[in-house]
């Protein structure tokens, strides 16, 4: 009985597992049966069975695999070097924070606290704003034992629509202008599917997204003046849509292409207003971890360096500012990697927990 001669001639297949010799004299069919293989003579028209064994995937190496591995070489190394140029490139100067008038949202806990106490080491005038009062004043007071020159507060609850209006005012009026507007605060509902509710999407709208239009409506004119900063601290939620999120992830989203527009304006315009825009991961506060508990395997960022991080940012002018910093990489590949980017977040949730929250 006749074996069948491994191919690597003309019609061979690259990485394959058969090939045939010549094309000219005869042609291999797959036939069922293990390793059976028909023979076709096109002079006899006819057919006779041979046992064949398969050709490894190794034993025909592919022409073009040392370019494209050489490729895929030059392409990471590239990508390498970008992030390392990013983030290699610090210009931060913390005097340049010294005697600067900040008004900052979100400022009783997370985030905005450990913001507050940075600005207040670094010699900045504050005006710090929150719900809860109690919390606003025990972070007063530890600003001014940090070193802040001056320190003011304003209890608001973002959902008032009178509310952002009244809190730049009192901004304006205290420290007589503005140099940075950090927008940190939040608004949410535990994460599941009644979240979706026509109610909790509107009270979210309004605290996560209109209150920041309003604050940087009312407070534009005087960081024109001053040539100053607006600091939006926003979410992965804002650039990567995931389950169980809708209307928290609608704010976000909003968010990114309202001040993304506003900066185009603003460059058309010639106007000195720099927008830092800040993806963070889960916020590092009591109430954030309450709201996923069960649903989402994510451990929440370090608050201080999360905070140093977006301060680095808008002093330096930055237009973007992820931390953690592989955030960045997840952004640049999400429309690039639809799948990997959905098996990537399945990891992170527990989709049982929340279908049923």
């Amino acid at each position: 009985m006749e074996r069948a001669e491994k191919g690597g001639g003309r019609g061979s297949r690259c990485g394959g597992s058969w090939s045939h010799r010549g094309g000219l004299d005869r042609w291999w069919l797959w036939r069922g049966g293990r390793g059976s293989k028909a023979v076709a003579s096109p002079n006899t028209h006819q057919t006779r069975w041979l046992w064949a064994r398969p050709v490894p995937a190794t034993s025909v190496p592919c022409p073009s695999a040392g370019p494209q591995r050489t490729m895929k070489v030059l392409l990471l190394t590239g990508l390498g070097a970008l992030f390392f140029a990013y983030y290699w490139d610090d210009n931060f100067d913390p005097a340049s924070l010294q005697g600067a008038r900040v008004l900052l949202t979100g400022a009783s806990a997370g985030v905005g606290e450990e913001l507050a106490y940075h600005y207040a080491r670094l010699g900045s005038h504050l005006v710090l704003t929150a719900r809860t009062e109690a919390l606003l004043q025990k972070v007063v007071g530890n600003c001014r034992k940090l070193g802040a020159p001056k320190v003011f507060y304003i209890a608001a609850d973002m959902a008032s629509p009178e509310a952002p209006e009244s809190v730049v005012q009192f901004a304006l009026d205290k420290l007589g202008g503005l140099d940075y507007l950090v927008l940190n605060h939040i608004g949410g509902v535990p994460a599941g599917t009644r979240a979706r509710t026509p109610q909790a999407t509107r009270w979210l709208m309004q605290v996560n997204f209109l209150s920041y239009v309003q604050l940087t409506s009312r407070a534009l004119p005087s960081l024109t003046d001053s040539k100053g900063s607006l600091v939006v601290v926003s979410s992965l939620l804002g650039r990567v849509p995931t389950s169980f999120s809708t209307p928290y992830s609608a704010a976000k989203f909003a968010l990114d292409s309202f001040f993304g527009s506003l900066r185009r304006e603003l460059d058309v315009q010639d106007v000195n207003v720099a927008i830092t825009m800040c993806v963070l991961g889960l916020r590092d506060r009591a109430s954030a971890a309450e709201a996923v508990r069960g649903v989402t395997r994510v451990k929440a960022a370090p608050g201080p360096k999360a905070a140093l991080a977006v301060i680095r940012g808008g002093a330096t002018r930055a237009a973007g500012v992820f931390y953690p910093w592989r955030f960045h990489l997840l952004c640049l590949l999400r429309r690039w990697l639809p799948r990997p980017r959905a098996w990537f977040i399945r990891q992170d949730l527990n989709v049982t927990v929340a279908a049923a929250a």
